[in-house]
Parts: structure tokens; sequence; C-alpha cells
């Protein structure tokens, strides 16, 4: 009598038209991880603010002091080293004009609007060089020339091409973003063990299931670290085109307003925007990638290993 061959049933490896698929691809990212960590419990928002928020500021206070006192002790010429109270008094007086409202506000929505098109066009070419090879070894050598490249170097071409409009503007925020976001999204995918992909493809995924519910989800943390870099370009690259390209239908914004006060000697003016600029880099950071790196981590069982680093 022959022997039967016992059926392993189960839900995962029912085939790829399973109702289940979609979710054991989803868990592949994350599974491996939690294998390997420790569990420990969440700190809290009062513990993170205090670990991560507390010290930065402390920091700068310290620099105000140390600032200020060399002020006083030293009484150097206002209009070559001027007090904390003099640049409070320029963005005070930046505030009254109404003049800061409006940098701030134009920079921002330019910043913003020129970062999410450049996800929206970087991830898909960041995918597609990840995965074939023969367009990876033609073009990603021009990506990674490109991100070396100083955006500042895209705006005289820009303003013969677009003119003085907000149209420079985005093009060499995108030219300086796109490049970080392609080549972070294809080391985070370099990056994915090629266990992933076997099971992936054992559970029935196909190639477009693999790519965007295996592959991506797994490249997150290289993804995320090119986003960061992204938004770091964009930032730079908005500040350089709106201080080069005044004029014309370009919006007021804080790039306008550094080479205002430069043009005008006003020392306090300048410095105060500069620590303006940092600071809105620095709260974008804090308000939303690193509670964004903070929640992908816990996700994946990795906060405990990030947190001792």
């Amino acid at each position: 009598m022959p022997l039967e061959t016992p059926t392993v049933v189960g839900p995962s490896l029912a085939g790829p038209d399973s109702a289940a698929l979609p979710d054991d691809l989803r868990s592949l990212s994350s599974g491996l991880d939690n294998l390997q960590t420790d569990a420990k419990a969440d700190p809290g928002p009062w513990r993170r603010f205090a670990t991560s928020v507390v010290p930065p500021i402390v920091f700068v206070i310290l620099l105000i002091v140390a600032w200020q006192l060399y002020v006083v002790i030293a009484h150097p010429r206002p209009d070559i080293v001027p007090g904390p109270a003099d640049v409070v008094g320029a963005l005070s007086s930046a505030w009254d004009s109404g003049r800061l409202q409006e940098a701030v506000t134009t920079s921002l929505e330019r910043g913003i609007v020129g970062f999410l098109i450049a996800i929206a066009v970087g991830t898909p070419i960041g995918l597609l060089l990840a995965e074939v090879r023969p367009i990876r070894r033609a073009v990603g050598p021009i990506i990674s020339g490109l991100q070396v490249l100083p955006s500042v170097a895209w705006v005289p071409a820009a303003i013969i091409w677009f003119g003085l409009s907000d149209a420079t503007v985005y093009f060499v925020i995108l030219m300086g973003a796109i490049p970080s976001i392609i080549n972070g999204l294809i080391a985070g995918i370099d990056q994915v063990p090629p266990q992933l992909r076997r099971v992936g493809t054992v559970l029935g995924a196909s190639r477009w299931q693999l790519a965007t519910s295996v592959i991506l989800p797994a490249a997150l943390p290289g993804y995320l670290a090119g986003l960061k870099q992204g938004w770091a370009f964009s930032w730079r690259s908005l500040m350089a085109a709106e201080i080069i390209a005044v004029g014309g239908t370009i919006g007021f914004g804080l790039g306008s307003m550094l080479q205002q006060s430069r043009e005008l000697a006003d020392l306090a003016g300048v410095l105060g925007t500069i620590i303006l600029i940092l600071a809105i880099g620095i709260l974008i950071e804090l308000v939303f990638f690193g509670p964004l790196e903070r929640r992908m981590l816990k996700r994946r069982g990795l906060l405990v290993t990030a947190g001792a680093r």
C-alpha cells in the first residue's frame, strides 16, 4: 500500500490569491528583526523629550550666555559682533513689518512642496535602478555625480530656462533632493537580506508585490536616511536659490531676507535670519523625522538598539 504524502495546509502558502498573502508579505520586513531584539518597555514621551530635546536646548542656552558674556566683557563693535539683544531686536523689527511671517511662510511652502515632489519622482526611479541592474550600471554613476554637485550650480541655468519665477526655485530644489532620495533607497535595498526575497517568492508574490510589499518596507531604514538627507539638500538648495534669484515674480523668502540684510550691512539681521533658518531645519527634524524614525524602529523591534547607539 503506497504511503500518502501529508499535505501541509497554511494560509501563507496557499498561493498568490490567498487573502492572507499581503499581510504575510508585510510582516516579513519586521519578523527577523523582532526575533533578534529583546523586548523592552517604551520609555514614554516625557522620557524621550528629556533625552532628545532638552540637551540641545540647554546647549543653545549655554552658547547664548557665552555670546552675551563676550559682548559684555570685550565690547566689540556692534556692526562686527552684535549681541543677542541686537539679533532679537532685528527679528522683532522684521516681525512688526510682516517681512518675517512672509519669508517663513514662503520658504516653508516652497521647501515642503518641492520635497514632496522630489519624493514622488525619486522613489520610483530608486526602485527601478535598484531592481534593474543594467539601468543601474548606466545611470547610477550619473545620479551619484548629481548628488555631490552643489545645487547652487544649477541656479544660473535655471534662471536662463525659467526666468525669475518660482519654477527656478523648484527646479533647484528637485536637482538637490532627488539624487539623495534615489541613492538612499538604493542603499537600503542593497542591505535587504536575500532570505526576504526568497521567502516572498515562496509565498507567491509577484514582482510588483515583492518590490512594494517586501523590498521597500525592508529598505525603510536606508530609505528614511535618504529622505532626511533629501530634505537637508532641499532646504539648502532653496536658500541658495532664494539668495541668488531675487526679483521678478519670485516671492520674498528667508534667502531673500538674508540677502536684503546683507545689502543693508545689517549683521544683526543676517545672524537673526541664519539662526531662524537653522531653527526651522532642527524643528523639522524633531517634529517630523525624529518621531517617524522612532515609530519605524519600534515597529521593526529595533528601538532598543537605536537608543543604545
